[in-house]
């Protein structure tokens, strides 16, 4: 659990500004949000919320169950959107433009790796693709507990570069049935709950989807966050889930993305509860699970977009919204400082 000793100070900075109580409404509860990360260990509340370097991680995986049909794209897709990712061409480059974000693409274990090396291509694969789990466990315990340690890692080395707002994205055909199964798996939930269109797959793919992640969740009874993993889960969702226990860690807020990031921050918080106090949520996807998952973590996204792409777009695109929280904590006036006086 976040150390709450600058809570009130903190909340009281705020409160001080000049505009009445509350009413930058969700701003304010962001801006006591990362100034109590940021005043972690300090002597006294933080008076500057920093957030250099915004950074997203990509982090891409390939699925065996994509052979069963669930997907709109074969798997090959999968290593031409992550060309296009570090050739700049897909969404997610554009809003990292327009919002001044860093980008790293993470091969977490494509079916076809890309053989050029590159500036933003981070290397870390646990395999070629995950095995079809609605016939077998997509992976071992092994790769399980690398690909949580790898995620970590990353963190860990992107904010000792200097970031100061994290944000995960994910591309991987076949990965919602993976999120989907892993939340039905660890939530308890019907799978038809938590199964969704994806991409856009037709009503027979999405009674296929039922059908296939079914088989993978029958499985899990019983069986711990990890267990669960092997069974159903992604080499990028594995990684994610690293990384936010790694950004934990290393107290760094972290700014979540959609259906599947947000399934992936359910299961770290699952092994680690207090991870949950560096969440922030950009957005809430129309993926019929994403609603299920945010009122499992009590969230409360800062954007409804109506999205349903992933990359990491919804979380890159509610940054300017964090910048604001910060920038108002940051330098808006007090009424002392500012000479307004509000009691008669």
């Amino acid at each position: 659990m976040l150390d709450r000793t600058h809570s009130d100070a903190i909340q009281q900075r705020i409160d001080q500004k000049t505009k009445p109580l509350g009413a930058l409404g969700q701003l304010e509860s962001l801006a006591y949000q990362l100034a109590l990360i940021q005043s972690q260990d300090k002597p006294d509340a933080v008076d500057q919320i920093h957030l250099a370097n915004p950074t997203v991680l990509v982090f891409a995986g390939d699925h065996g169950i994509a052979d069963e049909g669930v997907s709109i794209a074969p798997s090959a897709v999968t290593q031409q959107m992550v060309l296009n990712f570090l050739a700049g061409g897909a969404a997610i480059n554009c809003f990292c433009r327009a919002n001044q974000v860093a980008i790293k693409v993470v091969d977490a274990g494509i079916l076809l790796p890309v053989e050029e090396d590159h500036d933003n291509l981070i290397r870390q694969r646990l395999g070629t693709r995950t095995e079809n789990f609605s016939k077998q466990a997509a992976m071992s315990l092994s790769q399980v507990s690398q690909g949580i340690v790898k995620g970590a890692d990353l963190v860990a080395s992107t904010v000792a570069a200097g970031c100061h707002l994290i944000m995960f994205g994910e591309m991987g055909i076949g990965n919602s049935s993976s999120a989907a199964a892993l939340l039905a798996a660890v939530s308890g939930y019907p799978v038809e709950q938590c199964v969704g269109y994806g991409t856009g797959i037709s009503l027979e793919q999405y009674e296929k989807k039922i059908d296939v992640v079914s088989a993978g969740v029958i499985r899990c009874d019983g069986l711990d966050v990890q267990e669960v993993l092997a069974e159903v889960g992604g080499f990028e969702i594995v990684q994610m889930v690293g990384a936010f226990l790694g950004a934990y860690e290393q107290r760094v807020p972290v700014l979540v993305d959609g259906f599947i990031v947000t399934v992936a921050a359910y299961l770290a918080t699952q092994i680690e509860p207090a991870c949950r106090d560096y969440m922030i949520f950009g957005h809430r996807s129309h993926e019929s699970g994403h609603e299920l998952v945010l009122s499992l973590l009590d969230a409360e996204p800062l954007l409804d977009l109506s999205l349903r792409l992933g990359e990491g777009t919804g979380a890159v695109l509610a940054v300017p919204l964090v910048k604001a929280a910060a920038e108002f904590y940051n330098t808006m006036a007090s009424f002392a400082e500012a000479g307004v006086t509000v009691e008669p």
